[in-house]
């Protein structure tokens, strides 16, 4: 039987007993477990597919937003710790990605670190420095979502759509103001960097800096596009991922 803290923490896109590797996914700031609904089809039948719920939006819309990212993080490592009996691939964009990173470390902390970080548009947590001035209205949030992702302005421009889903986006942006980032200590796993090339919230080179973040090897992958590349990119993506996702197979089977 699976937990139930557990279940409450997480979307199963695909989880049936033939997957011994898991791919968790984060989603980014405003997101949901929604957004990595079609990852399943494109990727090994042998390979789970999991999306974490962030509270406050989606099946949890009555749960609390977290106070801070490292208590969501705290939060989601403790519900989660079931998981990392098995070979754990760990993907986060934007937002995700600083939490995908801090979940990586209690793992880590608690000896059962992932096999792989995959981190997506994200600066490093000591290259958060300086990235902007918070945002005090919704309408100043609102185009600065709009900015990155114009499909978003219809459903903004609908009230209704509005209250229910500006609650998550202005929770999640002040968790990403408020984080501080810094100096963490070193994971023991590889790191997978990904990035579109016309990104305006982080460069190929601010990206490059998550190799300061592992004792083992960095990689990272530049794909056509802005800060919502892996959309248009998704087929490129989970291409790259493929071998990623094969290449740690391999290792926990033989």
């Amino acid at each position: 039987m699976r937990n139930l803290v557990e279940e409450r923490w997480l979307r199963r896109f695909r989880d049936d007993v033939g997957c011994r590797t898991k791919l968790v996914c984060f989603p980014h700031a405003g997101g949901g477990a929604s957004a990595y609904r079609t990852w399943a089809e494109r990727l090994p039948a042998d390979v789970g597919v999991l999306a974490v719920r962030y509270p406050g939006r989606e099946d949890r819309l009555g749960d609390p937003f977290s106070p801070r990212l490292e208590v969501l993080a705290d939060d989601i490592a403790e519900a989660l710790e079931g998981l990392t009996q098995h070979p754990l691939v760990l993907f986060g964009h934007s937002m995700g990605a600083s939490v995908a990173h801090e979940v990586a470390l209690r793992f880590q902390e608690r000896g059962r670190p992932p096999v792989a970080l995959c981190v997506s548009g994200r600066r490093p947590p000591h290259g958060l420095g300086g990235q902007r001035e918070p945002l005090d209205t919704d309408e100043e949030i609102i185009a600065d979502v709009v900015g990155f992702d114009e499909s978003r302005a219809e459903v903004f421009a609908d009230p209704g759509l509005r209250e229910l889903l500006l609650p998550a986006v202005r929770a999640d942006y002040r968790l990403v103001d408020e984080y501080l980032g810094g100096r963490k200590p070193l994971l023991g796993c590889p790191v997978f960097g990904y990035t579109g090339d016309d990104d305006p919230e982080v460069t190929s080179e601010q990206m490059q800096g998550w190799a300061d973040m592992t004792r083992d090897d960095f990689r990272l992958r530049v794909l056509p596009g802005g800060h919502f590349y892996l959309r248009e990119e998704e087929a490129a993506l989970l291409a790259d991922m493929r071998g990623v996702l094969a290449r740690f197979g391999r290792r926990t089977s033989s």
